[in-house]
């Protein structure tokens, strides 16, 4: 796709932040790169990651990676469809594979909203990494952002409000073999040396967001904690999340093995997408204990205190055109703290400086 589509905002960010699990769930299972996954000898497409894409428009007062780091703090769409249905190309994330399942927080917590014991939520996500590359035994980063409906029927029709995650390795990348053994966190690490070849590309990346909103390394989780919860209650959410697959998961053996037949194998039999086998289960643990030391291109975080509240369950997933040039996540603008919405860094539009 040389077209990279409208990296901008559009009407589609700017209408109803409202949306149903069944329209998105039907959107992105549509147009799936392998039909018969497991039988039919085919890959995946892989897109690329260029310097010369994220500086696509530099020079013509039109920076594509600009407009899309604008876009994607101050949307409110989780479908980008394009006046040619064709969606959108994705400079930093264009290999992922789509997941739904279930949100479940079921210890008690000092936090509100969906973070609140009980909680139950349909979820809409995507798994993805950061560079080009997508088979193992190569350094990658691989992320998991989601979309939270609250809801625990996905034929619900009502036009429900949403919250978004945002989790990820290193943004420099790590050599995980197994996606059971990648801890996604919403406050990664950065060791911008391990891009090699891609060092220009994630410079690029966080001078951009750093221009756009504020903080480009952490993603707060705010989202989660106002979405359910009354308009006079204050909000409570943590500081840090991560998720970690559930020790007892499955663990898929293959040289080289692409990220996205690795997530396949754990809820299908080869050859067979029409049942699900099985399931895919990640811990939700969160603190609100940590430390950052360390400059922008070499940043390290330590955290004490993890706790266990919660899982996140997949039992449905799908690679398709629409899961990555369709779909689309925003992006939780900076608070300078987190649970006052006055502080928000990034307000109509604009950047502020609260």
């Amino acid at each position: 796709m040389s077209d990279f589509g409208i990296e901008g905002t559009t009407s589609e960010d700017t209408g109803s932040a409202g949306g149903r699990f069944s329209d998105v769930k039907k959107a992105v299972f549509s147009y799936p790169y392998r039909a018969r996954w497991g039988r039919d000898g085919r890959t995946f497409p892989t897109y690329s990651v260029t310097l010369a894409s994220v500086l696509k428009g530099l020079f013509s007062g039109a920076h594509l990676f600009r407009l899309a780091a604008e876009r994607i703090v101050d949307s409110t769409a989780i479908l980008r469809w394009g006046p040619d249905n064709r969606g959108f190309r994705r400079l930093l994330h264009p290999n992922g594979i789509c997941l739904t399942g279930t949100w479940a927080i079921s210890e008690d917590t000092p936090y509100s909203g969906y973070f609140r014991k009980g909680s139950l939520a349909l979820v809409v996500a995507r798994y993805s990494t950061c560079c080009g590359e997508v088979r193992r035994g190569h350094s990658r980063s691989l992320s998991l952002v989601g979309r939270l409906f609250p809801t625990g029927d996905p034929n619900d029709l009502r036009l429900l409000p949403q919250a978004s995650f945002i989790t990820q390795q290193d943004i420099g990348g790590e050599r995980t073999d197994y996606i059971n053994d990648a801890v996604l966190l919403n406050a990664p690490n950065t060791t911008v040396i391990r891009r090699g070849l891609g060092i220009g590309v994630i410079l690029v990346t966080g001078l951009v967001f750093r221009r756009a909103d504020k903080m480009p390394s952490i993603r707060q989780l705010y989202q989660i904690a106002e979405l359910g919860k009354a308009p006079d209650e204050p909000t409570r959410a943590p500081t840090f999340m991560r998720l970690l697959v559930d020790e007892k998961q499955s663990r898929i053996e293959g040289e080289a093995l692409d990220f996205r037949d690795e997530i396949m194998a754990q809820i299908y039999d080869a050859g067979d997408t029409a049942s699900n086998k099985r399931k895919l289960c990640f811990h939700i643990e969160v603190t609100d204990k940590g430390q950052t030391r360390g400059l922008a291109i070499r940043e390290r975080r330590t955290f004490e205190n993890w706790k266990r509240i919660g899982t996140l369950t997949f039992d449905e997933a799908v690679a398709s055109y629409n899961a990555d040039f369709v779909l689309h996540f925003p992006h939780p603008t900076w608070r300078g703290d987190k649970d006052d919405p006055a502080t928000e860094t990034r307000q109509n539009g604009k950047k502020v400086r609260p």
